[in-house]
């Protein structure tokens, strides 16, 4: 086997791994929790179905790659509650040592443009990146509209940090904005997250 195609199969074989990866978030259906695999694929369906909610400027095939790829490092660096202040200390440092290894199982362009995408995505800095990261801020609340808060309420979850966490929306997606503060507010009212 030509060692470009082994490259490109070895890094195929790691990222099954992210199908391993359990996150806090149920299913909608509250029968499990959803894997990062799961959580990847369907943000670049939300990406495809609401690109017309994305901001001028913005590489929808970009996006659809970043979301593909931005929880690939998750396989070394695990998945931490957004909520978990001591887990997320040194959860940069993590996922940077991360990327540069499973990045590193391809070739050399393919890592250099698949790492270019993940940083882009976490640097925040560009329309395509700002509006795939407020659909990784979305789906999450979607989610736990759909299971009466069930992760926000293990983690004891409060409205301040749910809206210090979607706040990237406004930005990233400005159309779906009040869409968002909207499930907030139903939320509260249904008793799925704390106001205070």
């Amino acid at each position: 086997m030509p060692n470009r195609l082994h490259q490109q199969i070895q890094f195929i074989l790691e990222i099954d791994r992210l199908k391993q990866i359990l996150r806090q978030t149920l299913l909608t259906d509250s029968s499990r929790r959803e894997n990062s695999a799961e959580h990847s694929w369907h943000l670049a369906m939300m990406a495809f179905v609401l690109a017309e909610y994305a901001p001028s400027g913005t590489d929808l095939l970009q996006a659809i790659k970043m979301l593909l790829i931005h929880d690939i490092v998750e396989i070394d660096a695990g998945d931490v509650s957004c909520y978990d202040v001591q887990g997320n200390l040194d959860k940069a440092e993590r996922e940077q040592q991360a990327a540069n290894r499973i990045f590193g199982l391809l070739p050399p362009d393919q890592a250099a443009e698949l790492r270019a995408l993940w940083d882009e995505f976490e640097l925040r800095t560009t329309p395509t990146a700002q509006f795939a990261a407020a659909l990784d801020r979305i789906q999450p609340i979607l989610h736990n509209r759909q299971t009466q808060g069930h992760s926000w309420q293990i983690h004891n979850v409060k409205q301040l940090q749910v809206m210090q966490r979607v706040a990237p929306v406004e930005v990233g997606a400005p159309e779906l904005w009040g869409y968002v503060q909207q499930i907030v507010e139903e939320c509260i009212a249904a008793g799925y997250l704390a106001s205070v």
